[in-house]
């Protein structure tokens, strides 16, 4: 009887740690960090800046007025050259855009793939540009005094672009990409010439003309757009980015014709001057911050047995 009740007691502490244990699985189940996937589907907000660079008005005018003499060749002269454009024009950009992401791992690295699409408008991006030339000469010998201005504006009211993304996580939730691919945006653009032709001595004096022409420009410019950002998985399916993109979208491109009026002693005496071919670059620099809503994603625990 009293072999009987001792083999009992072993067995019964023998499977002690067994039941240990299954009690601690059952009571304390290990999980796995929780994992940020990028996969699938997203869609946001953006906003911030944008700073068009400094693009120089190319031109080049050619006389049409005949007989032409010095002072006619002198106008064209001074309505040719490089060095006319608006200043670098600061606005504010906002938008929304969408995208579709894969993440992936080579080699041990994690690594995100996928295309996004934005548009955006543009407030207060227009520019201003001016330039004063002054000359005398005359074909006859007489004193004449000659002055021109040609002025340039130009604005952007809204931009879009279509690019491919790569970027690797450093961490689960943080995602450092490269971007580029195209671009397009409203471009407007006015390029406008006057000048004042005034003899002020000789036998031809007071036979004075002004000269105008200007010539509007609208459309919509494809480029190229290249950049580079960080965004973060602020929650399992939120994610904050900031983000730098420049864009070129192109030349801008016309014909001026300048006509002349006279006035005082030439009153009645109108015509065509000269024509001005002008080209001058869109592009410039984006800064901006944005949000994205990711559909396909998920981060619940994975127990682990």
């Amino acid at each position: 009887m009293n072999l009987f009740k001792i083999s009992v007691s072993l067995l019964l502490i023998s499977n002690i740690p067994a039941y240990s244990a299954d009690l601690a699985t059952l009571k304390s189940p290990v999980t796995a960090p929780p994992s940020y996937l990028w996969n699938g589907l997203y869609a946001g907000l953006n906003a911030g800046g944008t700073l068009a660079n400094n693009s120089a008005v190319n031109s080049t005018t050619w006389n049409v007025y005949q007989p032409a003499s010095n002072a006619d060749l002198t106008l064209s002269a001074l309505l040719s050259g490089s060095g006319s454009g608006p200043s670098g024009n600061a606005g504010f950009i906002g938008g929304g855009q969408i995208g579709y992401s894969s993440q992936m791992s080579f080699r041990g690295i994690n690594l995100v793939t996928g295309g996004e699409a934005d548009i955006q408008g543009i407030a207060a991006s227009g520019g201003n540009g001016s330039r004063w030339i002054a000359s005398n000469t005359d074909n006859f010998g007489n004193p004449v005094s000659l002055l021109s201005n040609q002025k340039v504006n130009t604005s952007l009211s809204y931009l879009g672009t279509v690019r491919t993304r790569f970027g690797w996580l450093p961490t689960p939730a943080l995602l450092v990409y490269g971007t580029g691919g195209l671009a397009y945006g409203g471009v407007n653009a006015t390029v406008e010439n006057a000048q004042l032709w005034t003899t002020t001595g000789g036998a031809q004096a007071g036979q004075n003309s002004i000269m105008f022409g200007n010539s509007p420009y609208s459309s919509t410019q494809v480029g190229w757009s290249a950049g580079g950002g960080v965004e973060w998985m602020v929650f399992p399916n939120v994610s904050a980015k900031a983000e730098y993109l420049y864009y070129d979208l192109g030349n801008v491109s016309g014909s001026i014709v300048n006509n002349y009026y006279g006035t005082n002693l030439f009153a009645g005496n109108n015509g065509i001057q000269n024509i001005t071919d002008y080209s001058g670059r869109i592009s410039g620099n984006i800064i901006r911050a944005g949000v994205n809503y990711h559909f396909n994603i998920t981060s619940m625990p994975v127990a682990s047995k």
